[in-house]
């Protein structure tokens, strides 16, 4: 070998020292080390950070599910935002943004309903929502209207049970449309009268949860719209004219029902009273009957109350009396067809017996025992047996 051959193998072709190649990968890994360091601590600090900014912007909240007990009361068509409010207002929840927060977080925050409820103080908005969705948390006042009832009579009810003078309610009944009974309604087939617009049939018997904050106006409102959903449940109008094949209007068929309800003892019993009402109206005749008088007393009565009058039992009252047009608009002894209005506000049963009663060509109905049973007669004859009858049991 020469010496430029020895030359040449200190260049390129001569190994370089390992211990040179070692130094340098340590380095690389120093590095590298560093550069993950370096970046997890600005990732973390970057997370500390961005939730640091997060808290800064939460919505203040209490935790938990609060203390003692607070009534609250939210008014019908109260949005998410004013409930909040509210909520704020009484110390139930920190914040009403955390209110609103925990409300558009809820799917069925949309089914909270107005009334009176009992919650805590300083709970969490969302311990809040979940007592505002329970039925448990309502305060019920419970104001029950029987069927049946005048107006004038619901009216000393909830004066009692609320606080609200009668003279509103009464004021409040003036206007039918503002309450929700649409013009429609009071449309009369059967004869030319005039119609009298009266809340009286359309404020449905059911158990109402009233509060304080509630009007005159807006508990009438709330008893014709439930009269409304009833009358769509049961297809009211719809049945009333295809029954009838349009004799008979849905306020003369509402007409019939406060009769009804009124007259029948039993509900199995409201259907055939009405068929007696229609049949005396259009003029089945056996006879021995003038037709297109009712002949009810109760109907009388109603009028005598209207007037500011006591009612009379049957057995009291005046057949001449009865039988004078001009002393009782509502007397069905002495005008022929419907009474101006409906005589009191008819349960479901009534309105599916006057919508569609069952056929028959009874003229006369009379209870005839303390049970209630009712016998019908189509002629005179059967009728005044049935009167005997009941006044062997001492029900006459």
């Amino acid at each position: 070998m020469s010496v430029l051959d020895d030359f040449a193998r200190t260049g390129e072709d001569r190994p370089r020292p390992k211990s040179h190649r070692k130094k340098k990968k340590g380095r690389t890994g120093v590095t590298l080390l560093l550069v993950v360091v370096l970046f997890g601590g600005l990732v973390a600090g970057g997370w500390w950070g961005f939730g640091k900014l997060q808290d800064a912007f939460a919505a203040e909240d209490y935790q938990g599910t609060g203390t003692g007990e607070v009534e609250v009361t939210i008014p019908d068509g109260a949005l998410g935002s004013d409930i909040a409010n509210i909520l704020y207002n009484e110390g139930v929840v920190k914040s009403g943004a955390a209110f609103v927060e925990a409300w558009d977080a809820n799917p069925d925050s949309s089914k909270v309903q107005p009334g009176t409820y009992t919650l805590r103080k300083e709970m969490s908005a969302e311990s809040a929502l979940e007592l505002l969705l329970s039925p448990d948390s309502r305060v019920k006042n419970g104001i029950t209207i029987t069927e049946g009832r005048h107006s004038f009579d619901i009216y000393d009810i909830l004066s009692e049970k609320t606080g609200v003078d009668v003279k509103d309610f009464k004021e409040a009944a003036k206007d039918t449309e503002a309450l929700g009974i649409d013009d429609s309604w009071f449309e009369r087939n059967t004869d030319d009268e005039k119609i009298v617009k009266s809340v009286e049939g359309f404020l449905y018997p059911d158990t109402y949860d009233f509060t304080k904050e509630d009007t005159a106006e807006s508990m009438l409102k709330e008893m014709v719209s439930r009269f409304m959903a009833v009358a769509d449940e049961i297809s009211f109008k719809e049945t009333v004219e295809s029954t009838f094949e349009g004799k008979v209007s849905p306020w003369e068929a509402l007409n019939m029902a406060s009769m009804s309800q009124a007259e029948a003892l039993k509900d199995e019993d409201m259907g055939k009273v009405s068929r007696v009402g229609y049949n005396r109206i259009f003029g089945i005749s056996t006879g021995d009957f003038v037709t297109g008088l009712l002949e009810y007393d109760v109907t009388w009565n109603y009028g005598e109350l209207m007037a500011g009058r006591k009612a009379l039992a049957s057995k009291d009252m005046d057949m001449n009396v009865l039988r004078d047009p001009d002393s009782n608009k509502w007397s069905t002894h002495a005008h022929e067809g419907l009474p101006p209005t409906p005589i009191g506000n008819p349960g479901k049963p009534a309105l599916e017996g006057a919508m569609n009663p069952p056929d028959g060509k009874w003229l006369y109905f009379v209870a005839v025992d303390k049970d209630g049973t009712t016998k019908f007669a189509e002629t005179l004859t059967e009728h005044e047996q049935n009167i005997l009858e009941a006044q062997a049991n001492g029900v006459l």
